[in-house]
């Protein structure tokens, strides 16, 4: 193994990772930041030989039916979960008063208005909450605009190709472009691997929903792929919306939904030992606390970047030279 000799300028480029990534979550620019990742990651993935022009205009398409479809799916959620919900919580709460357990609400209406309680003082207005939106769409758009110009510039190639004499300026940007190549290649390496999972999930969970008629087919489908790009509590989210439709059916279909997705969780186990392999095998509850701590750092897209710093922080760790041992004098 070659390991990489740890410079006063390579020690200042791994405090400037971290600090760009400290940054984004006290600014809230967690969104972003992901956005940037993901959009790189789609035009090299949509690169086709020397015609970048081509790989631009089709990620733009791609870009326009993600928004459409994150659109239609918000708006499919927010017509059909409070139906589902009206439908599940009044046979839940009868068997939790039958069996003596206590709820934190007693009828639908005191979950709604506890639901809609949180919500106030989650976003006070909802203007608050419209403002957010539009601002952290420009954030994206931004973001988008970022990835678009990195890749013109072909990966992190420096501006000019004409040498200059050796000086401190050049050796910090050539360190830290190299944290933030492998911090891509980690993103690449993690979110692909993720992404192609979820794909399969989705397709397997479309075709037990279609089999069975279940309702809400399109919210289901769309929820169990973007649920699948978070590690482990995406799919928890998911099948917990499948189970709760499948109860409103019949208790045959809610067996059946259950059943299968144990099996479609035990898919995932051979799926993920074959597709990300030793890659990225941590212990999951190493994941679970990642998951934990980027959740209440930078919300949503710290759980989504946290298998990726682990994975990143294995990396320049298995670069580094272990540390030599003390002596002791005698």
């Amino acid at each position: 193994m070659r390991w990489v000799l740890v410079t006063p300028v390579a020690r200042f480029s791994y405090f400037f990772i971290v600090a760009v990534l400290v940054l984004a979550g006290l600014t809230h620019l967690g969104t972003p930041l992901v956005a940037v990742f993901f959009s790189y990651f789609a035009l090299r993935k949509l690169r086709f030989g020397r015609k970048r022009w081509l790989s631009i205009v089709l990620f733009i398409i791609l870009v326009t039916l993600v928004l459409y479809g994150a659109g239609f799916l918000i708006r499919e959620a927010v017509i059909a979960l409070p139906k589902i919900a009206g439908e599940v919580v009044p046979p839940v709460i009868a068997y939790a008063q039958e069996h003596g357990f206590e709820l934190p609400f007693s009828d639908w209406d005191t979950l709604k208005t506890s639901i809609l309680d949180t919500v106030r003082d989650e976003f006070l207005l909802v203007g608050n909450f419209a403002r957010s939106a539009s601002r952290q769409l420009v954030f994206v758009l931004i973001a988008i605009v970022v990835a678009v110009s990195l890749f013109i510039r072909s990966s992190f190639e420096p501006l000019t190709a004409v040498p200059t004499a050796p000086n401190l300026f050049t050796a910090v940007t050539d360190e830290i472009r190299a944290r933030f190549q492998l911090f891509y290649q980690s993103f690449e390496t993690v979110m692909g691997a993720q992404i192609l999972i979820s794909a399969i999930n989705t397709v397997l969970t479309a075709v037990f929903v279609v089999a069975i008629s279940l309702k809400y087919i399109p919210l289901v489908v769309g929820l169990t792929f973007f649920c699948g790009l978070l590690p482990i509590v995406g799919n928890l989210i998911s099948n917990s919306v499948i189970v709760g439709i499948a109860s409103t059916e019949s208790f045959r279909a809610a067996i059946a939904a259950l059943v299968f997705l144990v099996l479609l969780h035990k898919l995932e186990y051979f799926l993920n030992s074959k597709i990300i392999g030793g890659r990225i095998k941590n212990p999951m509850w190493l994941t679970l606390l990642a998951l934990v701590v980027g959740e209440r750092f930078m919300g949503i897209p710290g759980m989504i970047l946290a298998p990726v710093v682990l994975h990143y922080i294995k990396v320049e760790t298995s670069r580094l030279p272990p540390p030599e041992p003390r002596r002791t004098a005698i």
